[in-house]
C-alpha cells in the first residue's frame, strides 16, 4: 500500500468509523462493566477495524460492522478471563410478573410497565441492566441502548435469531422482577400493592 492509498484509507475510515466511538463506548462500559476495560475494548476494535477496513463491504452498515468486531474481541477475549458460566433460573419468574404486581393498585386499563418505569430513576433501570448475566446483557443493550434489530444482533454477537428472541425474553423477564425489588427499595410501590 502506497503512502497516499494509506491516508486516503484513514480517512475514509475517520468518516465514517470514528464517529461511532460513543456508541461503542457506552456499550463497551456494559459489557466489560469497567471504564478502563471499556476503553481499551473500543481502541482494540477501532484498531482491528481500521485493520481490516479494506474487507468491510461500501454501502453497507458501518455500525453494525462495528459492534460486531467489538462483540467478537469482548465474547473471545474478555469473557476467557471467566470462564465460570453464568447459572439463572428462569422459571421462578412469570412472564407477566410486572403485571400481576402492579394491577392490583392501579385498576387493569393501566399499563403496568409505563406506570412503573415512569416512577424509576434511568439509574435504576441503568443499574438492573447491568446486573444481567453477560449473554443477557448484550443482547439488552445492542437492542435496546443501541437500537439494533434482532437480524444485527444476531449477526452483531454471531448467534440465531432464536436465540436473540429467546435471550431478550428471558431477559425481560429478569429485568421485570429487578425493577420490581427497586422500586419496593425505593418505595416508588408499596409491597401490598400486588
Amino acid at each position: 500500500m502506497t503512502k497516499g492509498e494509506s491516508t486516503g484509507k484513514q480517512k475514509e475510515f475517520e468518516q465514517i468509523a470514528l464517529s461511532h466511538t460513543d456508541a461503542l463506548l457506552r456499550t463497551a462500559l456494559r459489557m466489560t462493566k469497567n471504564e478502563s476495560d471499556a476503553e481499551d475494548l473500543v481502541q482494540e476494535t477501532m484498531l482491528k477495524a481500521y485493520r481490516f477496513f479494506d474487507r468491510f463491504e461500501r454501502g453497507s452498515n458501518i455500525k453494525a460492522w462495528l459492534f460486531k468486531i467489538m462483540t467478537n474481541i469482548f465474547i473471545n477475549d474478555y469473557r476467557q478471563k471467566s470462564r465460570k458460566p453464568t447459572g439463572v433460573s428462569y422459571e421462578d419468574v412469570d412472564d407477566n410478573f410486572l403485571y400481576h404486581q402492579v394491577e392490583g393498585s392501579h385498576g387493569s386499563a393501566a399499563d403496568p410497565e409505563e406506570i412503573l418505569f415512569s416512577k424509576m430513576m434511568d439509574t435504576d433501570v441503568r443499574k438492573a441492566i447491568d446486573e444481567l448475566p453477560e449473554d443477557f446483557r448484550v443482547v439488552v443493550v445492542l437492542a435496546f441502548l443501541e437500537g439494533f434489530s434482532y437480524e444485527e444482533i444476531a449477526e452483531i454477537a454471531d448467534i440465531q435469531l432464536g436465540t436473540v428472541k429467546s435471550r431478550l425474553h428471558r431477559a425481560r423477564k429478569l429485568l421485570q422482577k429487578g425493577l420490581w425489588n427497586y422500586a419496593l427499595q425505593r418505595g416508588f410501590m408499596a409491597e401490598g400493592s400486588k
